[in-house]
């Protein structure tokens, strides 16, 4: 999933601003109390969300939104994500592991009053399936018997694939192999359904950007229901009183507010406009440790910061070339004197923390080497190398990595690249359509095993946008996904991660921490390596 981050309009900027002007001369209660006596959770989000739809969406900042609508057969559990009952009551797993068999809830409900059935969760299988849809993250569902020949057309029969629905309670689901993860994937939002009769009310079932998602057409059922979306503003939604789990929501809505500007999101958390903020500006985070420890939260996060190369583009196309850009990078210094939020430099792809695995392969850090790859592939001492571009969404962090990496291939390698910044929707349409030579990016784990990292870049794979593929690559994640055995299956991930590095198609830079200012009146709101918090266990303490 993207750590997708954009700079919000400036309407948005002025009125935070102009809220924290106001916040010392006006009323004596700060917009958090309020709040907090309220049940309003205040969110900051980062990004504007690109879609609600979660067929659609690939953004953590979006999942954000989407978590608090939709409910999954399966939730997660607030302080270790640990599977637990969602839309499903129950659920019972055959002994050889491939046989996943859900009983829905009887008081299982839509917000519009309809019943949540087994029909519902088969149309959505479909259609994230489809084709015509397109989704980026169809693949999610390839662990379904036939899933990936449906998806890719080689069969055009649903009843073939691996979902039944024995009557309107039960959905089971058939896996090519058992899959040691399976009940943790299906928290996410690949896997959430969606309400059949309003997604037809608004156009054809796989028409991308209808008018399903916008409020009063919302039909979800999860604990909240979509109340306000102001386009660069915010997005609020509020307690469904049709949840199944009513009783046990505290917070009566949530507003999320899309700050993209680092520092304007922290002024507004001082102010008293947020309860939690997005992320943490840079040069703060050691004024935080030492000042205001109790506001600071810096947590291990499941997820790699990385460069995409455009390997269909020269010089790209050459691995010496892409090899001497990652090599002649040095990761300590921009964690060190960049970061600064304890992250470690990422020297493979697959992050810390994913299952029990761990990358045997490992990137090389070597300034000489670089330069001897380079000349050999033409470009003695830089000369006669093409002016290429680094491409970043708008974010102070992205541009100062940005900046420190120009520098160092400057200095290592006598190369100069031209940096080029753009708001997020732009940015994701450039890299998707190969319209870049090196972009930045980010990934944060769907789920903690190995695959979520490695399957990314699969040949065609809806998140692989560099271009690159590799048949021995493909058959070992194929095969690795299939074994039952954990020792094998962590030998093929890890054969597959020598490849991925050897041919450097990615650049990881450094694995993530989560960081992030907390008022002391949120409470439910646990480290999670994921960085979820499941809303519907999280309350507020007037007065903190």
């Amino acid at each position: 999933m993207r750590p997708d981050e954009w700079r919000g309009p400036l309407a948005l900027a002025c009125t935070l601003c102009a809220a924290v002007l106001s916040a010392g001369c006006g009323s004596r209660e700060r917009p958090v109390d309020a709040a907090s006596r309220q049940g309003v959770l205040l969110l900051g989000n980062l990004s504007e969300p690109k879609d609600l739809d979660p067929h659609v969406i690939t953004g953590v900042s979006e999942f954000n939104i989407v978590s608090a609508l939709l409910e999954g057969l399966v939730a997660e559990g607030p302080q270790d994500l640990a599977p637990e009952p969602g839309a499903a009551e129950s659920w019972s797993v055959s002994d050889d592991g491939t046989v996943y068999t859900f009983t829905l809830r009887q008081n299982g409900l839509w917000s519009n009053g309809d019943p949540v059935t087994s029909a519902d969760f088969m149309f959505s299988f479909r259609r994230m399936l489809s084709p015509e849809l397109g989704s980026p993250y169809a693949y999610m569902l390839f662990g379904a018997k036939n899933a990936e020949a449906y998806h890719k057309g080689s069969i055009t029969n649903f009843a073939d694939v691996g979902f039944e629905a024995p009557d309107s309670r039960t959905v089971r689901i058939t896996l090519n192999a058992p899959i040691p993860y399976f009940l943790s994937l299906l928290a996410h939002h690949s896997w959430f359904p969606v309400h059949q009769p309003t997604i037809r009310a608004h156009g054809a079932e796989t028409t991308i950007g209808t008018a399903w998602t916008k409020p009063g057409s919302f039909v979800g059922n999860g604990p909240f229901v979509l109340k306000t979306w102001e386009p660069g503003n915010r997005i609020e939604v509020e307690v469904n009183d049709s949840y199944w789990d009513r009783a046990r929501v505290k917070l009566n809505a949530i507003k999320f507010y899309p700050i993209g500007d680092h520092k304007i999101e922290e002024r507004a958390f001082l102010a008293g406009q947020l309860h939690v903020t997005g992320t943490v500006p840079l040069d703060r985070i050691s004024y935080y440790s030492s000042t205001r420890p109790e506001l600071l939260r810096l947590n291990p996060y499941l997820g790699v910061y990385y460069y995409l190369f455009n390997v269909t583009k020269p010089p790209l196309n050459d691995v010496r070339v892409r090899r001497a850009l990652s090599m002649s990078v040095n990761r300590g210094q921009i964690v060190r004197y960049v970061t600064k939020g304890g992250e470690d430099p990422a020297f493979c792809f697959t992050p810390p923390g994913a299952g029990k695995y761990s990358s045997s392969a490992r990137l090389d850090e070597d300034a000489a080497g670089a330069r001897a790859l380079l000349a050999s592939a033409g470009y003695p001492g830089g000369t006669n190398f093409p002016r290429i571009a680094l491409l970043y969404n708008n974010s102070d962090a992205h541009a100062r990595i940005a900046q420190s990496l120009r520098q160092m291939w400057t200095t290592q390698l006598g190369i100069d690249v031209e940096l080029v910044n753009m708001e997020w929707k732009v940015y994701l349409d450039q890299t998707q359509s190969l319209k870049y030579d090196i972009a930045r990016a980010g990934w944060i784990g769907d789920y903690a095993d190995p695959n979520t990292f490695l399957d990314m870049w699969v040949t065609g794979g809806g998140n692989n946008r560099t271009g690159w593929s590799n048949r021995q690559y493909d058959i070992l994640v194929s095969q690795a996904a299939a074994e039952p055995n954990t020792e094998e299956r962590t030998r093929r991930f890890q054969q597959a991660e020598a490849i991925l590095l050897e041919e450097s198609p990615v650049m990881p830079i450094y694995f993530y921490r989560s960081k992030s200012l907390v008022h002391q009146s949120v409470r439910g709101w646990y480290s999670t390596i994921l960085d979820r918090h499941p809303y519907k266990h999280v309350y507020l303490t007037p007065g903190g």
